[in-house]
């Protein structure tokens, strides 16, 4: 099995920054790629962003010039830097790892969720 833990959320005014943080463990072979992705209440879950093992990133057009996702191999670990903050930004960030547990097995694993919260 594979856990993802996330930490860093937290309620910001609009303007501010936070750092989000993702550390996957367990059963780990290959880790392919992690990233993050948001659900906002009474909305469905989207994309944020992306980065692959091999360092290929990927944003939403929301985020864009604001949020900047990097990881850690070796630490199998995720960061997502996001500044200048909106309330539209408001909403449980949960971190995604594509991973290989074996050579020939393959899935998606999801965190538990850290809540975003920006309001003055």
């Amino acid at each position: 099995q594979v856990q993802l833990v996330e930490s860093g959320g937290g309620l910001v005014q609009p303007g501010g920054s936070l750092r989000l943080s993702c550390v996957a463990s367990g059963s780990i072979f290959r880790l392919n790629a992690m990233g993050w992705y948001r659900q906002a209440p009474g909305k469905e879950r989207e994309l944020v962003a992306t980065i692959s093992s091999g360092g290929i990133i990927n944003y939403a057009d929301p985020v864009k010039g604001r949020f900047t996702i990097s990881g850690d191999n070796a630490k199998n670990t995720v960061y997502l830097q996001v500044n200048n903050l909106k309330p539209e930004d408001t909403a449980v960030y949960y971190c995604n790892a594509d991973v290989q547990t074996t050579w020939l097995v393959r899935a998606d694993y999801w965190g538990q969720g850290t809540q975003v919260t920006v309001s003055s």
